[in-house]
């Protein structure tokens, strides 16, 4: 049973006691004909590839003659990069063969938009910048990078959030495999433009992270100049509690996931301090902290347990960490059902390349492992005091050399705290290590492209051409009796503006909204190829002399014209005044059980009303009726 308090169980309250702070690193596809530096298509992905290419990445110095401790950590793993490629969609300008071209306009106007959306200041001149990645996520070993704008904010609920700034940015490989030391990419993807919109740590909740990345989602959405579905809108969330630091949970594709991750990295993150702090009253120091190693392989020849068993007869080496001080920390959970030993089983997986699971075994973890005896026999070996807890691991030798470092040196990083690190987001919302933070190190300026002026007559003529900001556009349909949820809709499809365009008479909105929505969809999912929604000026017209049952023939008839159908004059004459339609209709009527003239009245405008499709206003229906029935309906017949 779960001691750490479950996600939807703390209040503000709660987060404000831990001190949590957040933000977003939000990346955004754009839709542009080509590549950001090549002239290759956009957005071609392809299944097969013409051929391969193998590399290895090593560190550079920065500007200043430092590494960056991410290029140390990737070098540390010993990774074969290789990579695929079809020749449709890449170019060797993606494989460093070539210099960049110039920057796409396309691109950069798309960027332009958003930015002024997002009100930062304009840059007057763009300097291109390389960003390190030795992930081998871009075969350069460098991402280009430049920023456009900075100091702006946007709404969010009843408060204002700080966007630090936007840069236009080159999109990265898409990862095939990561198994042992090779890890496989694809190159399709290399080299599409993405803008990242990076914003202030001011928000305070789980749920206000998430309200900030769908007003980006969308604001980004309104351009209708971006591309969406998997992969092309990624979420890097930025998390910290006090005494804490910043932990990045990198890639998160959907975002109602966004709050559970964050609610659990803030549990861990206080978990993690409260493990500091235990280890500290324990007279326990990071400086001078050393695990007690050695090489067990010949100690131990055969177990029952299994997974040790496996790497016995592979030929595996065994190596035994004993960790004085951590006696009962290391099976303590640090995020839901995940104890403390997954900091270091994590390490090993990621740096030593051990990742066929389990990859350790401590003696702590009492229904799994080689057994009393085994443990005793190493403990000896070890000449560890009696109550350390050991940690083995097996592997190749040099992998569970560089693994032995890890543990030491995680437990090191325990006694000061909280690591900063970047984090994969998993399904179930906890999150497993991926690599050490970037620091300032990463960048340096690109030698290849010089800075490039955007003056203000081009950021004046984007200004002129801006869509209107979803928040503006939520209250125009919030003002014409919309809900959250249909208006959402409506910004996620891109048909919030062509809704608030279109003159539906009174008590008509939701109807349309619904005919751009879900109905639209349906049509969609039978297959049919549905026309610009630009084109919809009948509409109005359709809406004032129809009912809502033939709203979706309609859409079918105009669908399978091309465009060109249109509704016929005679039927978009209404024949009857609602008042004598529901006159007509409540004649038609048998008369109620009930004798309750609420009941009644209840009865007949629900019949009433599925008769007449929605098209006339509930509370029209009610007064009409209101006033029949006081007549009585013997009378009307």
């Amino acid at each position: 049973m779960s001691q750490l308090p479950e996600y939807g169980k703390l209040s503000a309250c709660d987060y404000a006691a831990l001190g949590l702070m957040a933000g977003l690193e939000v990346h955004q596809q754009l839709r542009t004909r080509t590549k950001l530096f090549c002239h290759c298509p956009a957005g071609l992905y392809t299944r097969d590839h013409d051929a391969e290419i193998l590399r290895h990445m090593r560190p550079t110095l920065s500007e200043l003659g430092e590494y960056d401790g991410t290029a140390l950590m990737e070098f540390k793993t010993r990774k074969e990069i290789l990579y695929r490629l079809k020749e449709e969609s890449v170019c060797t300008y993606e494989m460093d063969d070539a210099p960049p071209f110039e920057l796409d306009r396309e691109a950069l106007e798309i960027a332009m938009e958003i930015t002024l959306l997002l009100g930062l200041q304009p840059v007057g001149e763009l300097h291109i910048a390389r960003k390190q990645y030795l992930d081998g996520s871009i075969p350069t070993g460098f991402q280009r990078t430049a920023i456009l704008g900075v100091q702006g904010s946007i709404p969010v609920g009843d408060r204002r959030v700080s966007i630090l700034q936007l840069s236009l940015e080159e999109d990265s490989c898409r990862e095939l495999a990561d198994v042992g030391h090779w890890r496989t990419f694809k190159t399709d993807r290399l080299g599409m433009p993405l803008v990242e919109t990076v914003t202030g740590p001011d928000m305070r909740t789980p749920w206000e992270v998430e309200e900030t990345a769908q007003v980006l989602r969308r604001l980004a959405r309104a351009t209708g100049k971006v591309r969406t579905g998997i992969g092309a809108a990624r979420q890097d969330v930025n998390v910290s509690v006090r005494g804490g630091t910043r932990i990045e949970i990198k890639g998160v594709s959907r975002i109602p996931t966004i709050g559970r991750l964050v609610h659990n990295e803030a549990l861990r993150q206080k978990s993690l301090l409260e493990i500091r702090d235990a280890l500290r009253e324990r007279g326990l120091a990071a400086v001078g902290y050393e695990a007690v190693t050695a090489d067990v392989t010949e100690l131990i020849t055969h177990s029952e347990y299994r997974p040790l068993q496996r790497a016995l007869e592979q030929g595996a080496s065994l190596g035994a960490a004993a960790l004085p001080g951590f006696e009962e920390l290391l099976m303590q959970e640090v995020q839901p059902s995940v104890h403390f030993l997954r900091e270091f089983s994590d390490r090993v997986r990621v740096v030593a390349c051990l990742d066929a699971m389990p990859n350790l075994v401590c003696n702590e973890q009492l229904d799994d492992g080689p057994g009393r005896l085994t443990w005793n026999r190493m403990r000896q070996e070890l000449d560890a005091p009696d109550d350390a807890p050991i940690i083995l691991i097996w592997g190749p030798p040099a992998d569970v050399a560089t693994a032995l470092g890890e543990i030491e040196l995680r437990a090191r990083e325990a006694l000061t705290g909280v690591p900063s690190e970047t984090r994969q987001a998993q399904p179930d919302g906890t999150t497993r290590f991926e690599r050490v933070l970037p620091g300032p190190d990463r960048m340096y300026p690109d030698t290849d492209l010089p800075p490039l002026p955007v003056s203000v007559d081009e950021w004046q003529r984007v200004r002129a051409g801006l869509a209107t900001p979803p928040w503006t556009l939520l209250e125009g349909m919030r003002a014409r009796g919309l809900g959250a949820e249909l208006g959402g809709q409506l910004l996620r499809m891109g048909r919030a503006e062509l809704f608030l365009s279109l003159d539906a008479l009174a008590g008509q909105d939701t109807r349309l909204a619904e005919i751009l929505t879900s109905r639209w969809r349906r049509l969609e999912r039978e297959g049919l190829d549905m026309p610009d929604p630009a084109e919809l000026d009948w509409l109005p017209s359709w809406l004032a002399a129809s009912t809502r049952e033939g709203d979706e023939e309609a859409l079918r008839a105009w669908a399978r014209s091309g465009g060109e159908w249109r509704p016929e004059p005679a039927t978009t004459v209404r024949s009857e005044a609602p008042g004598e339609e529901i006159v007509r209709l409540l004649r038609a009527l048998a008369e109620p059980e009930a004798a309750e003239p609420s009941a009644r009245l209840r009865y007949y405008a629900g019949k009433i009303r599925r008769h007449l499709g929605g098209e006339v206003p509930g509370r029209e229906i009610a007064k009409t009726l209101g006033s029949l029935l006081s007549v009585g309906q013997e009378e009307l017949r």
